[in-house]
């Protein structure tokens, strides 16, 4: 009777309710296949991003606004969402490869670092309703800035 019990029922549960280890395997396997498939759409959108920036550039020194500061602060704008871009795919292919816990933490502190740094470069105060929700978006991002660095601090010095 024991060994009736322990038999997979339909080839997928066993009586106690837990799956069989090849249901489990092959969802393994088609999960890393869409984080392949993810891995390689996050290159594809960069390598879109790189020929866009080029373009924004090159029809810029065209019409002679390459000089515009606010132009320059728009490539530059860009090039940060770029690098958010390969911190996400480094990230997808550290999940991929099964990577160590702290390779993953530290892929997600630099995109956030990278990512606020991007914010606080293009803020414009006119952007907002008044003042006073200015000061607050401004506050939150060095808040969150402050927040990264030290996380960035504390990680690097625990991981010596």
């Amino acid at each position: 009777m024991d060994d009736e019990e322990s038999k997979p029922l339909g080839g997928s549960l066993r009586r106690d309710g837990a799956p069989d280890e090849r249901i489990l395997a092959v969802s393994e396997e088609l999960i890393r296949y869409v984080e392949v498939v993810a891995a390689l759409v996050i290159v594809l959108l960069f390598a879109i991003g790189v020929f866009d920036l080029g373009l924004q550039i090159f029809r810029s020194a065209l019409s002679g606004r390459i000089t515009d500061p606010l132009v320059v602060v728009g490539f530059i704008d860009t090039a940060l969402l770029l690098f958010i871009i390969v911190e996400v795919y480094q990230t997808v292919v550290a999940y991929t490869q099964e990577s160590e816990t702290r390779r993953i933490v530290r892929l997600v502190i630099y995109t956030g670092v990278i990512a606020m740094v991007r914010k606080a470069i293009i803020f414009r105060t006119g952007e907002y309703a008044d003042e006073e929700a200015a000061l607050m978006a401004a506050g939150s991002y060095t808040l969150l800035i402050i927040g990264l660095g030290v996380l960035l601090i504390v990680e690097r010095r625990t991981g010596e």
